[in-house]
Protein backbone atom coordinates (compact mmCIF):
# COMPACT_ATOMS: atom_id res chain seq x y z
CA UNK A 1 0.00 0.00 0.00
CA UNK A 2 2.56 2.50 0.83
CA UNK A 3 4.77 2.00 -2.28
CA UNK A 4 1.55 2.64 -4.75
CA UNK A 5 0.42 5.67 -2.71
CA UNK A 6 4.17 7.03 -3.11
CA UNK A 7 4.23 5.63 -6.95
CA UNK A 8 1.08 7.47 -7.45
CA UNK A 9 1.75 10.67 -5.43
CA UNK A 10 4.85 11.63 -6.78
CA UNK A 11 3.12 10.75 -10.25
CA UNK A 12 0.34 13.23 -9.45
CA UNK A 13 2.17 15.80 -7.59
CA UNK A 14 4.68 16.32 -10.78
CA UNK A 15 1.53 16.49 -13.03
CA UNK A 16 -0.06 19.42 -10.87
CA UNK A 17 3.69 20.98 -11.07
CA UNK A 18 3.44 20.89 -14.48
CA UNK A 19 0.14 22.12 -15.18
CA UNK A 20 -1.20 23.87 -11.72
CA UNK A 21 -1.16 27.68 -11.12
CA UNK A 22 0.46 29.47 -8.48
CA UNK A 23 2.97 28.89 -6.04
CA UNK A 24 4.27 25.14 -5.46
CA UNK A 25 3.09 23.90 -2.44
CA UNK A 26 -0.38 25.83 -3.39
CA UNK A 27 0.13 23.34 -6.65
CA UNK A 28 0.95 20.19 -5.10
CA UNK A 29 -1.95 20.73 -2.27
CA UNK A 30 -4.43 21.33 -5.25
CA UNK A 31 -3.40 18.41 -7.29
CA UNK A 32 -3.98 16.21 -4.07
CA UNK A 33 -7.06 17.41 -3.54
CA UNK A 34 -8.17 16.61 -6.53
CA UNK A 35 -6.47 12.68 -6.63
CA UNK A 36 -8.78 12.43 -2.94
CA UNK A 37 -11.78 13.91 -4.65
CA UNK A 38 -11.54 11.34 -7.53
CA UNK A 39 -10.70 8.47 -5.66
CA UNK A 40 -7.29 7.66 -6.53
CA UNK A 41 -5.98 8.53 -3.34
CA UNK A 42 -8.63 6.77 -0.62
CA UNK A 43 -9.52 7.71 2.95
CA UNK A 44 -7.59 6.40 5.33
CA UNK A 45 -4.04 6.23 3.39
CA UNK A 46 -0.72 7.32 4.73
CA UNK A 47 0.82 9.69 2.35
CA UNK A 48 4.77 9.66 2.07
CA UNK A 49 7.30 11.13 3.69
CA UNK A 50 8.13 14.50 2.98
CA UNK A 51 11.51 14.17 1.96
CA UNK A 52 10.66 11.37 0.03
CA UNK A 53 8.37 13.46 -1.71
CA UNK A 54 11.09 16.12 -1.93
CA UNK A 55 13.67 14.24 -3.31
CA UNK A 56 10.94 12.75 -6.00
CA UNK A 57 10.23 16.05 -7.43
CA UNK A 58 12.85 18.26 -6.65
CA UNK A 59 11.55 21.08 -4.55
CA UNK A 60 12.18 21.66 -0.83
CA UNK A 61 10.87 20.09 2.02
CA UNK A 62 9.62 23.36 3.09
CA UNK A 63 7.51 23.19 -0.27
CA UNK A 64 6.29 19.58 0.72
CA UNK A 65 5.67 20.92 4.49
CA UNK A 66 3.40 23.72 3.20
CA UNK A 67 1.09 21.64 0.77
CA UNK A 68 0.35 18.82 3.64
CA UNK A 69 0.02 21.91 6.10
CA UNK A 70 -2.57 23.56 3.25
CA UNK A 71 -3.99 20.27 3.30
CA UNK A 72 -4.55 19.79 6.53
CA UNK A 73 -6.14 23.21 7.22
CA UNK A 74 -8.79 22.66 4.68
CA UNK A 75 -9.63 19.25 7.03
CA UNK A 76 -8.88 16.63 4.12
CA UNK A 77 -5.63 15.42 6.12
CA UNK A 78 -4.77 15.04 9.45
CA UNK A 79 -1.09 14.89 11.14
CA UNK A 80 -0.24 12.10 13.67
CA UNK A 81 2.59 13.52 15.98
CA UNK A 82 5.44 10.78 15.16
CA UNK A 83 3.74 8.58 12.92
CA UNK A 84 2.84 10.93 9.65
CA UNK A 85 -0.14 12.11 7.70
CA UNK A 86 -3.36 10.01 6.76
CA UNK A 87 -5.90 11.21 4.61
CA UNK A 88 -9.45 11.61 6.70
CA UNK A 89 -12.05 9.43 6.41
CA UNK A 90 -15.14 11.14 4.19
CA UNK A 91 -17.84 12.88 6.25
CA UNK A 92 -14.79 14.45 7.81
CA UNK A 93 -14.08 16.78 6.13
CA UNK A 94 -14.56 20.72 6.85
CA UNK A 95 -17.68 22.03 5.49
CA UNK A 96 -16.52 24.81 2.84
CA UNK A 97 -18.02 28.47 3.16
CA UNK A 98 -21.18 28.87 1.20
CA UNK A 99 -22.85 31.96 1.75
CA UNK A 100 -23.97 33.20 4.86
CA UNK A 101 -22.75 31.64 8.10
CA UNK A 102 -24.19 31.96 11.55
CA UNK A 103 -21.43 33.09 14.18
CA UNK A 104 -20.74 29.49 15.18
CA UNK A 105 -19.70 28.45 12.12
CA UNK A 106 -16.73 31.21 11.22
CA UNK A 107 -13.63 30.34 11.44
CA UNK A 108 -11.10 30.39 14.10
CA UNK A 109 -10.14 34.16 14.70
CA UNK A 110 -6.79 34.66 13.55
CA UNK A 111 -3.43 34.54 16.12
CA UNK A 112 -2.61 37.88 16.29
CA UNK A 113 1.61 38.56 16.38
CA UNK A 114 1.49 41.69 14.86
CA UNK A 115 0.71 43.42 18.14
CA UNK A 116 2.79 44.44 21.12
CA UNK A 117 0.49 44.45 24.49
CA UNK A 118 0.47 43.37 27.83
CA UNK A 119 0.91 39.52 28.41
CA UNK A 120 -1.95 38.65 31.15
CA UNK A 121 -0.92 38.21 34.84
CA UNK A 122 -2.27 39.01 37.80
CA UNK A 123 -4.05 42.30 37.05
CA UNK A 124 -7.11 41.10 37.02
CA UNK A 125 -6.94 39.88 40.60
CA UNK A 126 -5.31 43.21 41.76
CA UNK A 127 -8.29 44.99 39.96
CA UNK A 128 -10.90 43.45 42.05
CA UNK A 129 -8.67 43.88 45.45
CA UNK A 130 -8.53 47.32 44.11
CA UNK A 131 -11.83 48.10 43.34
CA UNK A 132 -13.46 45.95 46.80
CA UNK A 133 -10.99 48.18 48.88
CA UNK A 134 -11.98 51.49 47.04
CA UNK A 135 -16.14 50.43 47.55
CA UNK A 136 -14.89 51.01 51.31
CA UNK A 137 -13.88 54.18 51.10
CA UNK A 138 -16.03 56.36 50.58
CA UNK A 139 -14.56 59.81 50.68
CA UNK A 140 -11.99 58.72 48.12
CA UNK A 141 -14.94 57.40 46.06
CA UNK A 142 -16.53 60.85 46.75
CA UNK A 143 -13.28 62.60 45.06
CA UNK A 144 -12.82 60.70 42.00
CA UNK A 145 -16.84 61.00 41.25
CA UNK A 146 -15.97 64.42 40.39
CA UNK A 147 -14.28 67.31 38.62
CA UNK A 148 -10.26 67.50 38.71
CA UNK A 149 -7.48 69.80 38.12
CA UNK A 150 -6.37 68.92 34.27
CA UNK A 151 -2.81 67.82 35.30
CA UNK A 152 -4.72 65.25 37.56
CA UNK A 153 -5.08 65.29 41.13
CA UNK A 154 -1.83 65.79 43.33
CA UNK A 155 -1.22 62.15 44.71
CA UNK A 156 -1.67 60.97 40.64
CA UNK A 157 1.11 63.01 39.84
CA UNK A 158 3.56 62.18 42.45
CA UNK A 159 2.11 58.56 41.40
CA UNK A 160 3.03 59.18 38.48
CA UNK A 161 7.14 61.00 39.20
CA UNK A 162 7.66 57.83 40.97
CA UNK A 163 6.77 55.95 37.57
CA UNK A 164 8.78 57.99 35.56
CA UNK A 165 11.78 57.73 37.77
CA UNK A 166 15.02 56.35 36.61
CA UNK A 167 18.86 56.31 38.15
CA UNK A 168 19.48 59.82 37.88
CA UNK A 169 16.41 60.88 36.28
CA UNK A 170 14.00 61.98 39.44
CA UNK A 171 11.40 63.84 37.92
CA UNK A 172 9.02 66.27 40.39
CA UNK A 173 5.05 65.94 40.51
CA UNK A 174 4.58 69.40 39.62
CA UNK A 175 6.14 68.13 36.17
CA UNK A 176 3.74 65.78 35.97
CA UNK A 177 0.79 65.32 34.09
CA UNK A 178 -1.95 62.62 34.16
CA UNK A 179 -3.16 61.13 30.50
CA UNK A 180 -5.40 58.59 29.20
CA UNK A 181 -2.67 56.44 28.50
CA UNK A 182 0.47 57.01 25.82
CA UNK A 183 -1.58 57.87 22.70
CA UNK A 184 -3.55 60.49 24.44
CA UNK A 185 -0.38 61.74 26.19
CA UNK A 186 1.21 61.97 22.50
CA UNK A 187 -2.26 63.85 21.71
CA UNK A 188 -2.20 66.21 23.78
CA UNK A 189 1.81 66.63 23.31
CA UNK A 190 1.21 67.43 19.26
CA UNK A 191 -2.01 69.37 19.91
CA UNK A 192 -0.83 71.70 23.21
CA UNK A 193 2.85 72.45 21.76
CA UNK A 194 2.64 72.18 17.76
CA UNK A 195 0.75 72.94 15.10
CA UNK A 196 -1.01 72.60 11.61
CA UNK A 197 1.88 73.24 9.00
CA UNK A 198 4.76 72.21 11.48
CA UNK A 199 7.34 69.50 10.69
CA UNK A 200 7.94 66.88 12.90
CA UNK A 201 11.43 64.94 12.85
CA UNK A 202 11.18 61.03 13.71
CA UNK A 203 12.65 58.13 12.43
CA UNK A 204 12.26 56.98 9.21
CA UNK A 205 10.58 53.69 10.87
CA UNK A 206 8.22 55.15 13.30
CA UNK A 207 5.53 54.73 15.64
CA UNK A 208 2.34 53.79 13.58
CA UNK A 209 -0.25 55.65 16.05
CA UNK A 210 2.20 59.06 15.68
CA UNK A 211 2.10 58.80 11.76
CA UNK A 212 -2.09 58.73 12.46
CA UNK A 213 -2.67 61.65 14.87
CA UNK A 214 0.04 63.41 12.97
CA UNK A 215 -2.34 63.24 9.70
CA UNK A 216 -5.50 63.94 11.80
CA UNK A 217 -4.00 67.32 12.96
CA UNK A 218 -1.80 68.36 9.56
CA UNK A 219 1.35 67.95 11.04
CA UNK A 220 3.99 67.08 8.70
CA UNK A 221 6.56 64.40 9.24
CA UNK A 222 9.87 63.67 7.79
CA UNK A 223 11.27 60.43 8.59
CA UNK A 224 15.13 60.35 9.26
CA UNK A 225 17.91 57.69 8.53
CA UNK A 226 18.66 55.10 11.32
CA UNK A 227 21.11 52.52 12.32
CA UNK A 228 21.25 50.13 14.70
CA UNK A 229 21.29 52.48 17.56
CA UNK A 230 18.42 54.22 15.93
CA UNK A 231 18.18 57.62 14.89
CA UNK A 232 21.64 59.38 13.60
CA UNK A 233 22.38 62.74 14.61
CA UNK A 234 23.94 63.83 11.49
CA UNK A 235 20.78 62.53 9.63
CA UNK A 236 18.86 65.24 12.04
CA UNK A 237 20.95 67.67 11.80
CA UNK A 238 21.04 67.62 7.82
CA UNK A 239 17.37 67.39 8.04
CA UNK A 240 17.15 70.59 10.07
CA UNK A 241 19.67 72.49 7.79
CA UNK A 242 17.28 72.06 4.70
CA UNK A 243 13.98 72.33 6.49
CA UNK A 244 11.95 74.67 9.28
CA UNK A 245 12.00 71.90 11.89
CA UNK A 246 9.50 72.19 14.99
CA UNK A 247 10.33 68.89 17.25
CA UNK A 248 11.73 65.89 17.35
CA UNK A 249 9.70 62.43 18.08
CA UNK A 250 11.64 59.54 18.85
CA UNK A 251 11.94 56.24 20.80
CA UNK A 252 15.27 56.21 22.52
CA UNK A 253 14.79 52.66 23.87
CA UNK A 254 13.55 49.65 22.54
CA UNK A 255 12.97 51.79 19.41
CA UNK A 256 9.27 50.79 17.66
CA UNK A 257 9.58 48.41 15.28
CA UNK A 258 13.27 48.00 15.07
CA UNK A 259 13.97 47.21 19.21
CA UNK A 260 17.18 49.78 18.61
CA UNK A 261 18.38 51.54 21.99
CA UNK A 262 20.56 54.38 21.89
CA UNK A 263 23.81 54.67 23.60
CA UNK A 264 24.48 57.37 26.26
CA UNK A 265 26.97 59.42 23.97
CA UNK A 266 24.26 58.95 20.82
CA UNK A 267 21.55 60.63 23.40
CA UNK A 268 23.82 63.38 24.57
CA UNK A 269 24.99 64.02 20.44
CA UNK A 270 21.05 64.19 20.06
CA UNK A 271 20.06 66.71 22.43
CA UNK A 272 22.73 68.76 21.39
CA UNK A 273 21.45 68.97 17.82
CA UNK A 274 17.83 69.51 19.20
CA UNK A 275 19.58 72.67 21.30
CA UNK A 276 21.03 73.93 18.15
CA UNK A 277 18.44 74.14 16.15
CA UNK A 278 15.77 75.06 19.22
CA UNK A 279 14.05 71.56 18.15
CA UNK A 280 11.50 70.53 21.19
CA UNK A 281 11.70 66.56 22.11
CA UNK A 282 8.85 64.33 22.33
CA UNK A 283 10.36 61.11 23.61
CA UNK A 284 8.30 57.89 23.79
CA UNK A 285 9.15 55.49 26.81
CA UNK A 286 6.32 53.28 27.02
CA UNK A 287 8.79 50.02 25.79
CA UNK A 288 11.30 51.38 27.99
CA UNK A 289 10.66 50.32 31.37
CA UNK A 290 10.82 46.49 30.19
CA UNK A 291 14.50 47.24 30.08
CA UNK A 292 15.89 48.17 33.70
CA UNK A 293 19.18 48.87 32.82
CA UNK A 294 18.22 51.08 30.12
CA UNK A 295 19.93 54.93 29.86
CA UNK A 296 18.98 57.96 30.98
CA UNK A 297 15.82 59.43 29.22
CA UNK A 298 16.77 62.00 26.46
CA UNK A 299 14.49 64.11 29.39
CA UNK A 300 17.45 63.94 31.19
CA UNK A 301 20.08 65.16 28.68
CA UNK A 302 17.72 68.45 27.42
CA UNK A 303 14.99 68.88 30.50
CA UNK A 304 14.49 72.54 29.35
CA UNK A 305 12.89 70.84 26.05
CA UNK A 306 11.90 67.53 26.69
CA UNK A 307 8.68 66.01 26.59
CA UNK A 308 8.49 62.42 28.25
CA UNK A 309 5.51 60.23 27.06
CA UNK A 310 5.30 56.69 29.89
CA UNK A 311 2.53 54.69 30.29
CA UNK A 312 1.59 51.65 32.12
CA UNK A 313 0.15 50.26 28.71
CA UNK A 314 2.84 47.73 27.44
CA UNK A 315 3.72 46.36 31.31
CA UNK A 316 0.94 46.66 33.69
CA UNK A 317 -2.41 47.14 32.00
CA UNK A 318 -3.39 49.01 28.66
CA UNK A 319 -7.45 48.58 29.93
CA UNK A 320 -6.33 51.01 32.56
CA UNK A 321 -5.38 53.55 29.83
CA UNK A 322 -3.11 55.19 32.65
CA UNK A 323 -0.20 57.48 31.11
CA UNK A 324 1.93 60.45 31.85
CA UNK A 325 3.30 63.49 30.77
CA UNK A 326 6.73 64.86 32.53
CA UNK A 327 7.46 68.36 30.78
CA UNK A 328 9.17 71.22 31.21
CA UNK A 329 7.74 73.60 33.83
CA UNK A 330 7.11 76.62 31.11
CA UNK A 331 5.12 73.93 29.25
CA UNK A 332 2.53 72.58 31.81
CA UNK A 333 -0.46 75.51 31.00
CA UNK A 334 0.16 74.68 27.32
CA UNK A 335 -0.42 71.18 27.92
CA UNK A 336 -3.11 71.32 30.31
CA UNK A 337 -5.22 73.15 28.13
CA UNK A 338 -4.93 70.44 25.88
CA UNK A 339 -5.81 67.74 28.62
CA UNK A 340 -9.04 69.96 29.09
CA UNK A 341 -9.27 70.51 24.93
CA UNK A 342 -9.70 66.67 24.49
CA UNK A 343 -11.02 65.07 27.41
CA UNK A 344 -10.95 67.67 30.68
CA UNK A 345 -8.88 65.19 32.59
CA UNK A 346 -7.93 61.54 32.53
CA UNK A 347 -9.98 59.26 34.38
CA UNK A 348 -9.83 59.84 38.28
CA UNK A 349 -10.71 56.19 38.88
CA UNK A 350 -8.02 54.43 36.29
CA UNK A 351 -5.32 56.76 38.36
CA UNK A 352 -6.39 56.08 41.56
CA UNK A 353 -6.57 52.23 40.98
CA UNK A 354 -2.75 52.85 39.52
CA UNK A 355 -1.44 55.15 41.59
CA UNK A 356 -1.87 52.58 44.58
CA UNK A 357 -0.55 49.84 42.50
CA UNK A 358 2.72 52.42 41.94
CA UNK A 359 2.86 52.81 45.46
CA UNK A 360 1.99 49.42 46.93
CA UNK A 361 4.71 47.93 45.00
CA UNK A 362 2.03 46.23 42.68
CA UNK A 363 2.54 47.67 39.03
CA UNK A 364 6.42 46.79 40.14
CA UNK A 365 5.29 43.11 40.52
CA UNK A 366 3.32 43.03 37.41
CA UNK A 367 6.38 44.82 35.55
CA UNK A 368 8.60 41.86 36.84
CA UNK A 369 6.36 39.39 35.54
CA UNK A 370 5.67 40.96 32.23
CA UNK A 371 9.79 41.29 31.93
CA UNK A 372 10.15 37.42 32.68
CA UNK A 373 7.43 36.19 30.45
CA UNK A 374 8.67 37.66 27.78
CA UNK A 375 12.40 36.21 27.78
CA UNK A 376 10.23 33.08 28.60
CA UNK A 377 8.32 33.07 25.55
CA UNK A 378 11.40 34.55 23.39
CA UNK A 379 13.45 31.56 24.47
CA UNK A 380 10.58 29.23 23.65
CA UNK A 381 10.45 31.07 20.17
CA UNK A 382 14.33 31.77 19.39
CA UNK A 383 15.16 28.37 17.91
CA UNK A 384 12.30 28.69 15.68
CA UNK A 385 13.91 31.34 13.80
CA UNK A 386 17.10 29.89 13.48
CA UNK A 387 18.44 30.64 9.54
CA UNK A 388 16.39 34.40 9.67
CA UNK A 389 18.12 37.73 9.90
CA UNK A 390 16.82 39.32 12.42
CA UNK A 391 16.86 41.91 15.08
CA UNK A 392 16.05 42.11 18.78
CA UNK A 393 16.69 43.41 22.43
CA UNK A 394 16.69 41.61 25.19
CA UNK A 395 13.88 42.90 27.18
CA UNK A 396 12.15 44.19 23.44
CA UNK A 397 8.97 42.52 23.10
CA UNK A 398 9.06 41.51 19.65
CA UNK A 399 11.58 40.44 16.95
CA UNK A 400 12.40 42.57 13.95
CA UNK A 401 12.79 40.18 10.77
CA UNK A 402 14.73 40.48 7.13
CA UNK A 403 12.85 39.21 4.32
CA UNK A 404 15.36 37.40 2.22
CA UNK A 405 15.81 39.42 -1.57
CA UNK A 406 12.88 38.45 -4.26
CA UNK A 407 10.26 38.90 -1.66
CA UNK A 408 8.04 41.44 -0.25
CA UNK A 409 6.99 41.99 3.61
CA UNK A 410 3.70 41.74 2.38
CA UNK A 411 3.49 38.45 0.24
CA UNK A 412 4.74 36.61 3.21
CA UNK A 413 2.32 38.77 5.72
CA UNK A 414 -0.52 37.65 3.16
CA UNK A 415 0.95 34.06 3.16
CA UNK A 416 0.92 33.98 7.16
CA UNK A 417 -2.81 35.28 7.09
CA UNK A 418 -4.29 32.54 5.12
CA UNK A 419 -3.20 30.21 7.64
CA UNK A 420 -4.25 32.43 10.25
CA UNK A 421 -1.27 34.29 11.77
CA UNK A 422 -1.12 38.12 11.62
CA UNK A 423 2.38 40.02 11.65
CA UNK A 424 3.43 43.45 10.97
CA UNK A 425 5.02 44.54 7.69
CA UNK A 426 7.64 47.66 7.57
CA UNK A 427 4.85 49.71 5.52
CA UNK A 428 2.76 50.44 8.66
CA UNK A 429 5.85 51.50 10.21
CA UNK A 430 7.37 53.94 7.05
CA UNK A 431 7.48 57.54 7.29
CA UNK A 432 8.58 59.49 3.82
CA UNK A 433 9.31 58.61 0.63
CA UNK A 434 12.29 56.49 1.22
CA UNK A 435 12.39 52.86 0.22
CA UNK A 436 10.64 50.97 2.89
CA UNK A 437 12.95 48.20 4.23
CA UNK A 438 11.36 44.56 3.54
CA UNK A 439 10.86 43.84 7.44
CA UNK A 440 8.68 41.91 9.58
CA UNK A 441 7.41 42.87 13.31
CA UNK A 442 6.19 39.57 14.83
CA UNK A 443 5.49 39.71 18.78
CA UNK A 444 5.43 37.53 21.51
CA UNK A 445 2.89 38.97 23.22
CA UNK A 446 -0.73 37.38 22.11
CA UNK A 447 -2.63 37.15 24.98
CA UNK A 448 -3.57 33.52 24.14
CA UNK A 449 -1.69 31.76 26.80
CA UNK A 450 -1.09 28.41 24.56
CA UNK A 451 3.16 28.21 23.96
CA UNK A 452 2.33 25.63 20.92
CA UNK A 453 0.35 27.81 19.06
CA UNK A 454 2.96 30.68 19.33
CA UNK A 455 5.39 28.18 18.78
CA UNK A 456 3.42 26.83 15.65
CA UNK A 457 3.01 31.44 14.81
CA UNK A 458 7.17 31.16 14.65
CA UNK A 459 7.65 28.44 12.98
CA UNK A 460 5.09 28.86 10.06
CA UNK A 461 7.02 32.59 9.58
CA UNK A 462 10.42 30.49 9.47
CA UNK A 463 8.68 28.30 6.99
CA UNK A 464 7.02 31.38 5.19
CA UNK A 465 10.70 32.97 4.58
CA UNK A 466 12.69 29.85 3.95
CA UNK A 467 10.69 28.44 1.24
CA UNK A 468 11.36 28.20 -2.26
CA UNK A 469 8.91 29.48 -5.04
Amino acid sequence: MTVKVSIAMVSILREGLSAGVGVKYKRLADAVEKAIAAGVIEAGCKLPPHRLLADSLGVTIGTISRAYGELERVGLVVARVGDGTYVRQRGMERPQDSGFRNVSDEPQASFDMSRNQPIPGQETAFMSQSLLALAQDSRTLQELTGYTAEAGLARHRAAGAQWLRHQQFVPSAEQVLCVNGGQHGLLCALTGLLKAGDTVVTEHLSYPGLIGVARQLGIKLIGAAMDDEGLLPSALDDICRQHRVSALYCTPTIQNPTAAVMSIPRREAIAEVCRQHNLLIIEDEAHAVLDRQRPLPLSYFAPQRSVLIGSLSKAVSAGLRVGYLHAPQALIGRLSAAIRATCWMANPLAMEVASQWIENGMAQRLLDEQISEIGRRKALVSPALDGLNYRTHSHSPHFWVEVPALWRASQIAAELKEDNYLVATAESFAVGHAVVPQFIRVSVCNSVGDDGLLLAGFEALNRALTETV
